[in-house]
């Protein structure tokens, strides 16, 4: 069996591969070629933390991965200075069941959620897109950065986080990683951050929203991936109830995005105002955005396909570069 750490993950997963893969993924959910349970929740109450089992089985006729991951998030964590999820994903033959890799799963989740973002912002914003504003100063707001200026030529990019300081390091590191980057600025207050954005990413843990919906500017595309408990929402109601809105899953959503089901509660919308599914895009099932002028809102809570193909991906690719370290099993 092969073991992928983190930094093997990384080289086995660029963001161009990645974002392919969630097209892949998200297409076969659309077209039924995809058993994936709902997740388990085992809440961890003494520490206000949960850890999730999310397992899913893909056989589509060019692809066919079969994965478990199993993911721990413990809030409090970054006051141990350890990260705030930890997370190990299974990667079985899909034939035989036999186990054939283990990948730490910190990484790959970082990766594989950007790169859902990634389509969607590929699909829904505008093609002019050139301003980006990332809500953060952690894993996911980088690798946002990443997956954005992947599919848009971004040209100015602005950073809000509450602890400028965290900003700061994270802006340096981009900067001194990322030769040839876009103008690369820190707001000093959420209106700041979001005035003329042309697509905006909210990748933090606020329980609240990280910005007003006055504030936007027009036609901006929106990724939200912070949250995925019903408890807590980044993006105000106001701005859902006016947006089109497009989810990794329906199903999913309607359980667990905060966004969406604060909206739903205060009467605002119904769960009809879900346009479509990432994957239903990617087939053609349905359309995305119909003209610049639209706000378009794509909300993830995270779902086990995306794991499933982003790990059988970067396994192959792994074999390639010969990453990994070999293990008896």
């Amino acid at each position: 069996m092969l073991v992928l750490n983190s930094s093997d993950v990384r080289e086995a997963l660029p963001m161009s591969d990645a974002i392919a893969a969630m097209r892949t993924a998200f297409g076969a959910l659309a077209t039924g070629d995809v058993i994936m349970p709902a997740r388990a929740n085992l809440p961890v109450k003494e520490e206000e933390a949960v850890t999730l089992v999310m397992p899913a089985y893909v056989a589509t006729s060019d692809n066919k991965a079969l994965a478990v991951k199993v993911v721990s998030v413990f809030p409090h964590n970054p006051k141990r200075n350890l990260p705030r999820i930890n997370a190990a994903v299974m990667v079985f033959e899909p034939d035989t069941g036999r186990p054939l890799a283990l990948l730490e799963g910190g990484e790959l989740t970082a990766i594989r959620t950007a790169a859902g973002s990634g389509l969607a912002t590929d699909l829904l914003a505008r093609p002019d897109a050139t301003s980006l504003t990332i809500f953060g100063a952690g894993v996911q707001a980088r690798s946002h950065f990443d997956a954005i200026c992947e599919v848009r030529p971004i040209e100015s990019v602005t950073f809000f986080s509450p602890d400028p300081t965290k900003t700061d390091a994270m802006i340096a590191e981009l900067l001194a990683s990322n030769p040839g980057a876009p103008n690369i600025t820190a707001a000093d207050s959420p209106g700041a951050a979001v005035a003329g954005a042309d697509i905006v990413c909210c990748t933090t843990t606020s329980q609240t929203p990280v910005f007003d919906d006055t504030q936007l500017a027009e036609g901006v595309h929106i990724n939200a991936v912070g949250s995925y408990t019903p408890d807590v929402s980044e993006v105000p109601a106001e701005t859902v109830a006016r947006a089109k809105v497009f989810v990794d899953e329906r199903a999913a959503s309607l359980e667990e995005a905060g966004e969406i089901i604060q909206t739903i509660n205060k009467g605002l919308i119904t769960d009809a105002h879900i346009v479509a599914e990432l994957g239903e895009l990617v087939t053609g099932a349905s359309e995305g955005r119909s003209r610049p002028t639209e706000t378009t809102f794509y909300k993830s809570v995270g779902i086990a396909v995306q794991d499933a193909v982003a790990a059988a991906v970067a396994l192959k690719r792994a074999h390639e570069l010969g990453l990994g370290e070999k293990v008896d099993w």
